[in-house]
């Protein structure tokens, strides 16, 4: 009898390892897909923001032209809705400057809806300026919850 439990003890052991094993893997790669965005120069995180907003159920993508975009990388439509979306891949926080060019590039190509999106957080300052300016903030935490989402 006492054999039998050890042999069960044994396989209840192996399975709680395996079952922490998966675990742990699937979050490490879950942390390493959206951290690979870090890496990506300014032109190519634009084109993987629009590439994530495609995979999210955006229509009409379209990443604007590197200069004389009046602040704004890419346009899209969602819903009905149209938005004009300021991309940053920073090293910093972000500021009110990505705001207000989210907000001036929404009316020049008359957008429903700005935002900003990017790898990092928002300052405080920011935070209020989109709040007023009534501009959406897609913030990394956001960008993860796309990147899951499109999964």
């Amino acid at each position: 009898m006492n054999e039998f439990y050890l042999q069960a003890l044994v396989v209840v052991i192996l399975l709680i390892a395996v079952i922490l094993g998966t675990v742990i893997l699937y979050r490490k790669r879950r942390r390493y897909v959206p951290a690979s965005f870090d890496e990506l120069e300014g032109h190519d995180f634009e084109f993987y923001c629009a590439e994530l907003l495609e995979k999210c159920g955006f229509q009409d993508v379209e990443v604007t032209r590197g200069s004389g975009d009046f602040g704004i990388d890419v346009l899209a439509e969602k819903d009905g809705i149209t938005y004009a979306i300021q991309c940053k891949r920073y090293d910093a926080p972000v500021g009110v400057k990505a705001i207000q060019e989210a907000y001036a590039g929404r009316d020049y190509y008359d957008r429903m809806v700005g935002a900003v999106m990017t790898n990092q957080y928002f300052t405080a300052p920011a935070v209020e300026a989109a709040r007023k300016l009534k501009i959406l903030m897609w913030d990394r935490g956001y960008m993860e919850s796309m990147e899951d989402e499109s999964r």
